[in-house]
């Protein structure tokens, strides 16, 4: 059954999109798999008056059920019209694998999505772009494309290095497929892992530092595709209180790096205008779960650790948008 977006109450990225880059921040694109971390996002967003990108990666959708997920974005649109949360809401497929992917998402009512041919050669990046693009544009849903390769796991992303975007490519690219916007690879990088420690260096309290985004490319990027909306993945900070929570907990998470919120804000202020957030999520919920369970062992009702896991992220997001994405405010 065909179902658009339009009558779930979902808009496309393209005037978000369009409203970020003229007034200098990023649209937050955080992804979900569960209804705590549905209701946290849409709680984080409204509370702090920005638009928000629902993200789902494929297997999000098939552990959610694509007939569940449906419905679930269009109740997290009534939620927030229940709640007096004036923001636009798009729902986004993640790294879209296929043509046949993106237009199940398209017909059972994504209003935008992404196909990720960055692992294939340029030129079938190109066609299978394109092809997604034609389909998607019949029904008014928009279009992320990507070139450059992030390195990093995270769901069904992996790579075992970066590829920078070529600058040279970007123009070419953009004209022949028609996307609507353009995921680019200027050292970002999927997952909590994202460096290893030989590629760190350390500050004056031992903490690992990640080698800085390439904003040369950026702004090469900018200059060959001027007004044209561009896309962070892998931008998760990797909150280091969340990692330290989980640790001390009963955790395992060493040598987790992620990108500093001062860079993340810097590239908010140009032609980035859709910032994806997914780990700091599952980091948020994992430290809080594991805080209960460790100090309340005999608990087994999961309102009792998922709640304030919800909460939790709740306050990340409102942090997320006021400081680092300067979404806030804007509705």
């Amino acid at each position: 059954m065909k179902v658009s977006y339009k009558t779930l109450g979902l808009v496309n990225t393209r005037e978000m999109f369009k409203k970020a880059m003229e007034d200098g921040y990023a649209v937050p694109a955080y992804n979900f798999n569960n209804l705590e971390q549905l209701q946290a996002i849409i709680h984080g967003c409204g509370k702090s008056g920005s638009a928000v990108i629902l993200q789902v990666s494929k297997g999000a959708r098939e552990y959610a059920d694509e007939t569940l997920l449906r419905n679930l974005g269009k109740g997290a649109v009534e939620m927030a019209e229940a709640h007096g949360y004036r923001i636009p809401i798009a729902l986004h497929l993640d790294h879209g694998d296929s043509v046949e992917l993106c237009v199940s998402c398209i017909e059972g009512g994504f209003s935008s999505v992404m196909i990720d041919g960055s692992h294939h050669d340029y030129e079938h990046n190109v066609e299978l772009t394109k092809a997604v693009v034609d389909y998607a544009h019949r029904y008014d849903v928009t279009v992320e494309g990507e070139l450059g390769v992030l390195s990093g796991i995270e769901d069904d992303v992996e790579a075992a290095r970066s590829i920078y975007t070529q600058p040279d490519e970007v123009e070419d690219f953009v004209k022949r497929t028609g996307v609507d916007s353009l995921a680019i690879s200027i050292g970002t990088s999927h997952g909590a892992y994202k460096f290893t420690p030989e590629q760190c260096s350390q500050n004056d309290q031992g903490v690992l530092v990640p080698p800085p985004l390439r904003f040369d490319i950026l702004e090469e990027i900018e200059q060959r595709i001027p007004g044209f909306p561009i896309v962070l993945h892998g931008a998760s900070s990797v909150l280091r209180k969340y990692v330290d929570l989980i640790n001390q907990h009963g955790g395992a998470l060493e040598a987790a790096v992620g990108i500093p919120e001062d860079q993340l804000r810097k590239a908010a202020g140009s032609a980035v205008c859709k910032i994806n957030i997914d780990s700091d999520g599952r980091l948020v919920v994992t430290a809080m779960v594991r805080k209960v369970f460790d100090e309340n062992p005999a608990e087994f009702d999961p309102r009792k650790y998922l709640g304030p896991a919800r909460e939790e992220l709740m306050h990340m997001i409102i942090e997320k948008n006021r400081k680092v994405l300067g979404s806030a405010g804007r509705y």
